[in-house]
Parts: C-alpha cells; structure tokens; sequence
C-alpha cells in the first residue's frame, strides 16, 4: 500500500453534484438476472408497465428528497425509442473525475451497453471541463468487463480503486483504469454464502471521507480480507462492517455526497436503512445525515439501490 501524503487529502471524496437517469422503461432484465443474484422476478403486478410506473414514482421520490437536501441534481430522462431496461442505474457506464477526465466501460449485458450516450456528455460540456474522455469500451470484444462504479469503489482522496472480481470485472480492464487515472487497485474476491461471486463491489461496500461500510465477510480468503482492512485503516477510515444478511439488504449499496453548505448525507435505501442496527445507525450518524427512500421495486427487479442510481460528477466547472 502506499504511503499516505498530506496533498491526498486535497482530493474531496464526496460531491455535490449527481448525475441521475429517470427511467422510461424499467424493468426486469433477464439478460443480467444470471450474475445478479439481487435480481428476483417479481409478482405479476409488480412487472411489465405496473413496474415502469414504479419505478418512476420511486425514482421521483428519491430526486425529491435529494432536491430537499440541496443537492446538486442533474436529471436526464430517458428515451423511449431504445429498450434500455436499466438506464436508472447510470453508474456502470461512465464516471467523471476531477481531473476532467471522463470514462466509458465495457459492460457486460448487450442490451445494456446501449445506455451509454454522448448527448448527455455534449450536455454537461456546457457547464463542466472535460478534458478527455477515455474509452474502455473496446474490452466487450474480447468478453472483459468493468461496470464502472458498481465494479470498483474508489477512494477518490487517495486513488484507490477497491474491486472484487466477478464476471463483471475483470483484472486487465482494472488495471488499463488504474494505468489511466492514477489510481491503485485493490482486488479481492467476495461470495455469499452459497459460494456465488458477488456481481458488484458497491453492494458490499461503500467508502465516505473518513469512514467506511464494508462486508468482510464476503471476502472468504483471510489474506485478501486483511488486505482490504489494512488498506481501509491505512486511509484512516472508521470502519463499520456489515452482514451477508445486510448485503442481501443492499446495505453496502450506499454513498456519501454533498450540498453546497458542504452538509454531508449517506445515501441509501428504506429497506437497507431498516436492516442497520441502532448502532450501526448511531456510528453512521456521526459522520453523515441519513437519507433513505424506499426503493423496492427498483431493487427488486432491477437488483440495484439508491448508490447505483447516483453517477458523480467530480469534473471542474467551467
């Protein structure tokens, strides 16, 4: 692990400004069910156009509550000419940096890769910098993946991508990241316990300014959950850990972000807020408000929650 220098610290981990995509026609995408375990084909009046609405309703709330807390949203609907069952979760595309650095990945769903669009780039060309995008996209050709901020949970302060791998993230495509931003990963591997690969990192675990939530657990080779630890209390986070039975809850599937007071708030789930202990929610509370709606449809079908929905943007404004 590296040596932790005081300009890291200059690096803000949380931002203010989040990107969000409203959905248009959500649902159950059978195309992913196989690595999303989280997935569950849902009751009859719970798919189809009954889970669009939903969907939407659900997705209205959280923007609601976001707005509220003065964050600064930048909503994008949409559109209903391309079947895009999972446009709402916008992290696995692409991801903005504070180096003006924009990034595209391989994805691992085909249905899926159509949710990556330039017009929402061109759009915040107009307030933000963006220096270069970089395109790691080519990598579907060879059947290797990385889905973005759901594969990796980046320590933005100190440049460290944390990864377990799974179908959908791959060692040479993390590396090509790390070789591109500056960035050390961390790669691990984690299961449930039926042995299954965990799909995405951020289910497992979230990484705020000087604390973390993760699921030790999952990681079942000792020396890669030491490695983990190690690296978490390297950067000085307090670390609040979670259960398999939390993960189930999407209680790792969180993220810390910002207002323009520099108010700080964790985002999360109704059903991952109710599945945190007191204490867990008293230690939470120290660092960040809690904010939570409730998700279930979106969760249920879609098998990702409130962080998924949630694409930063750490790009300099012009």
């Amino acid at each position: 692990m590296r040596v932790i220098t005081s300009s890291a610290q200059i690096q803000p981990q949380s931002t203010s400004r989040i990107m969000m995509i409203r959905p248009v026609r959500f649902a159950f995408n059978a195309e992913t069910a196989e690595s999303n375990k989280f997935q569950k084909a849902s009751s009859a009046e719970n798919t189809g156009e009954a889970a669009q609405k939903e969907a939407q309703e659900e997705f209205d709330l959280m923007v609601d509550q976001l707005d509220k807390a003065g964050i600064d949203l930048h909503i994008f609907d949409d559109t209903d000419d391309i079947y895009r069952p999972d446009a709402v979760f916008s992290n696995n595309w692409v991801s903005f940096h504070q180096s003006g650095k924009v990034v595209l990945y391989p994805m691992m769903a085909e249905n899926r890769r159509v949710e990556r669009r330039p017009d929402i780039i061109n759009d915040l060309k107009k307030d933000f910098k963006i220096e270069e995008i970089i395109d790691l996209t080519y990598f579907e050709k060879q059947g290797k993946y990385l889905e973005g901020t759901g594969s990796m949970v980046l320590d933005r302060r100190y440049k460290i991508a944390y990864a377990c791998l799974s179908p959908r993230t791959h060692q040479e495509v993390l590396d090509a990241f790390a070789e591109a931003l500056g960035y050390e990963v961390v790669a691990f591997s984690a299961s449930d316990e039926n042995g299954k690969p965990v799909y995405h990192t951020n289910v497992i675990m979230c990484v705020g300014d000087i604390f973390a939530v993760v699921c030790l657990e999952a990681i079942k080779d000792p020396d890669e959950r030491q490695l983990v630890r190690s690296a978490l209390e390297e950067t000085k986070k307090y670390i609040v850990e979670i259960s398999l039975d939390q993960v189930r809850h999407f209680a790792g599937n969180m993220l810390m972000v910002r207002n323009d007071k520099s108010d700080k708030f964790l985002i999360m789930s109704t059903q991952a807020y109710d599945s945190l202990t007191t204490r867990q929610k008293d230690n939470l509370s120290d660092y960040a408000r809690l904010l939570h709606t409730d998700l279930a449809v979106i969760e249920g079908n879609g098998g990702g929650s409130a962080r998924c929905m949630m694409t930063e943007i750490h790009l300099p404004r012009k």
